[in-house]
C-alpha cells in the first residue's frame, strides 16, 4: 500500500489527472489523498506534516503529484519525505521556447471561470447540465430541437450518467430517451417523437448478464430484472438499431468517461470545453 497525494494551490484536478494516468500503468494498491488550495506557507507546512506522518505510519515514501504557481509553497512541499512529481517542470520550458513567449503562471487559471474564454465555457456547461436534467429519461421531448445528441436505450444502460458527463465536461446538450414495454419492444420501431431527430440519436446497449446484475440491485426478483427479460429487451433494441441504421455502442466494458469519448469520436459533435 502506497499513499498518494495530489496537491495544488488550485483545485488539484490537473495533479489528479496526471497522477492517476501515471499510476494506471502500475499494478499497485494505493490510498488516494487530495489536498486542494494549498495556497499559503502555513497550509503547506500542514500538508508536509500529513505527508511525513503517512511515511512514518507506513514506512513507505508517499508519492506526491503536485502543481504550484508559488515557488515558496512548492519548495516547502518538496522538502517533505515524499517522492515528488510535477510534470509541468518538464514541459513548460520547451513549450515556452517553441511558442516564443514566456510562461505566465497564475493560480486558478486552468479551472477558473474568468479568463481566456473560460467564462463562456463554464456557462455552456451549466446550461448543458440543466438541459440534461430537464430532458432525462424522456421526461420532456418538446426541447429535442435544442439537443446536440439524444441517447437511446433500455432502462439501466447508462444513458443518464453519460448525458450528465457530456454536459458537465464538454458543454454538450444531451437528452436521453428510454425504450420500455410501452414502446412494444417486439419488432420495435423508432418512437414517433424521435423520428424527426434521428440524425441526433445514438444508441447504448449492454451485455444481458451485466444488465441483469444492475437491475437486480434495483428490483431484485422482479420480471424487470430477470435475465430472460434483459436478453429479450436488448435483442429487440439492437435489431432496431441495425434496421434504422442508428449508431450504437456496447458499454459493458467501458467507464462513463470512455463511453462519452467514444460517442464524441464517432459523432464529431462540437464540444464547448477542451
Amino acid at each position: 500500500m502506497r499513499t498518494i497525494f495530489y496537491i495544488s494551490d488550485g483545485t488539484a484536478l490537473t495533479a489528479e489527472a496526471f497522477g492517476k494516468a501515471m499510476l494506471s500503468m502500475f499494478p499497485l494498491k494505493v490510498e488516494h489523498k487530495t489536498l486542494a488550495f494549498i495556497d499559503s506557507l502555513d497550509k503547506a507546512q500542514q500538508a508536509v506534516a500529513r505527508i511525513n506522518k503517512a511515511y512514518t505510519d507506513s514506512g513507505e515514501r508517499p508519492i506526491i503529484f503536485h502543481t504550484f504557481v508559488s515557488v515558496d509553497v512548492k519548495r516547502i512541499i518538496t522538502s517533505s519525505r515524499g517522492s515528488c512529481y510535477d510534470f509541468l517542470d518538464y514541459f513548460v520550458a520547451p513549450m515556452s521556447k517553441e511558442l516564443g513567449i514566456p510562461a505566465q503562471p497564475k493560480t486558478h487559471r486552468t479551472h477558473g471561470i474568468q479568463e481566456n474564454g473560460i467564462r463562456e465555457s463554464y456557462d455552456f456547461r451549466i446550461e448543458a447540465v440543466n438541459y440534461a436534467m430537464a430532458n432525462d429519461d424522456g421526461s420532456n421531448v418538446s426541447d429535442y430541437d435544442e439537443a446536440d445528441i439524444i441517447l437511446l436505450g433500455v432502462s439501466r444502460t447508462g444513458k443518464t450518467p453519460t448525458s450528465l458527463y457530456l454536459a458537465l465536461h464538454y458543454g454538450i446538450k444531451a437528452a436521453n430517451y428510454p425504450l420500455t414495454e410501452d414502446d412494444k419492444l417486439e419488432n420495435l420501431q423508432l418512437p414517433k417523437v424521435l423520428k424527426a431527430h434521428r440524425h441526433k440519436i445514438f444508441g447504448l446497449t449492454l451485455d444481458p448478464q451485466r444488465l441483469h446484475e444492475i437491475r437486480t440491485k434495483r428490483r431484485e426478483g422482479s420480471s424487470y430484472a430477470s435475465l430472460q427479460q434483459c436478453r429479450y429487451e436488448l435483442n429487440e433494441v439492437e435489431k432496431m438499431y441495425r434496421r434504422e441504421a442508428i449508431p450504437f455502442l456496447d458499454s459493458t466494458r467501458f467507464s462513463v468517461e470512455e463511453i462519452a469519448a467514444k460517442i464524441l469520436a464517432e459523432t464529431n459533435i462540437e464540444r464547448h470545453r477542451f
